[in-house]
């Protein structure tokens, strides 16, 4: 098997895409750890350690082995005891999941602080509280493999900034743990997962999307994408991939998975500037003059605005 003598931990393991990962993870020998408190979508009250009991006693009973970790990621000491715990149960720290994560959509004016604070707490600093703690353990060992789960959020979303920036934030977490740790032997990678699961296609969801439609915001292709798409089995087995020995090279790349399809994304890279010869600054003329033929040939503005009476009546 791929991961026999291998310890993971899933961090979000207990439903979803960390379930799905987890249990194939086992399959393939990994003794798992599932690390997730049970809480609600939103991040709130939940079922405790049962979900997390239940995932870990369902893989035990299809052969594998696998123990709880009622935590959360938003606690960083939390994260520190669930990597320990992994350690002491299994003797290594081999591969880290972070895949746990919370929703509170809002448009930016009407979002609380305390929204912006869990759903970045969660799924940015949670990725970092994890990765701070078992780094040591994978460098000492000099073999290990994070995966970061992202989101095409971080492109742009409507009503969910929190959950665009934080997932932006993991890309960026990404790429730079793939240049501290590469040369222990430690890879970092983004999935980019679509992915029908209570988090990402519940009824709020469909009917949001549905007056993204209505309004224009999204296409007839995008929306028929997302209330069709695949579950979370057709992300575990690349996710899998990415653990194994035959993806030792592929470190810092982000990548989107859905049903019946992989892709990459682009390395970020300046496409085009515009120099001035010599240290004078640009003038303003020179700036309004070639920008736009120098920089943005081709370019739409995603959110033109609109009249005022015509937003006045949308709202």
């Amino acid at each position: 098997m791929r991961f026999e003598n291998r310890a993971a931990i899933v961090t979000g393991g207990a439903r979803g895409i960390g379930r799905a990962i987890a249990e194939e993870l086992a399959r393939e020998g990994a003794k798992v750890v599932i690390m997730d408190p049970g809480s609600a979508k939103d991040g709130d009250g939940g079922d405790g350690a049962g979900p997390a009991e239940e995932a870990a006693e369902a893989i035990r009973a299809a052969g594998g082995t696998a123990i709880a970790a009622a935590e959360s990621v938003a606690d960083h000491d939390a994260c520190g005891r669930t990597v320990q715990l992994c350690k002491d149960a299994f003797g290594s720290v081999d591969i880290l999941i972070n895949n746990a994560g919370v929703l509170r959509p809002k448009m930016v004016w009407n979002m609380p602080i305390e929204s912006w604070d869990i759903v970045v707490a969660t799924h940015m600093r949670g990725t970092f509280s994890m990765i701070h703690h078992a780094a040591p353990h994978m460098r000492a060992q000099r073999w290990g493999r994070i995966i970061n789960m992202g989101s095409e959020a971080w492109r742009g979303t409507v009503g969910g900034v929190n959950y665009g920036a934080a997932k932006g934030g993991n890309f960026s977490i990404t790429r730079s743990m793939a240049r501290e740790l590469g040369k222990y032997g430690v890879t970092a990678n983004t999935i980019c997962p679509a992915a029908a699961t209570r988090l990402t296609l519940d009824d709020a969801v469909k009917e949001g999307f549905r007056k993204r439609l209505e309004a224009g915001l999204v296409t007839q292709e995008r929306y028929d994408a997302v209330v069709n798409m695949g579950g979370p089995e057709h992300i575990a087995p690349f996710a899998a991939y990415l653990c194994s020995d035959a993806a030792a090279d592929i470190n810092g790349q982000a990548f989107r998975v859905e049903e019946g399809k992989v892709g990459i994304y682009n390395e970020p890279e300046m496409k085009a500037s515009l120099v001035k010869a010599g240290k004078e600054v640009f003038t303003f003329e020179e700036l309004a003059a070639q920008i736009p033929q120098a920089l943005l040939q081709g370019y739409t503005n995603p959110s033109p605005a609109e009249p005022a009476s015509d937003a006045a009546a949308a709202e």
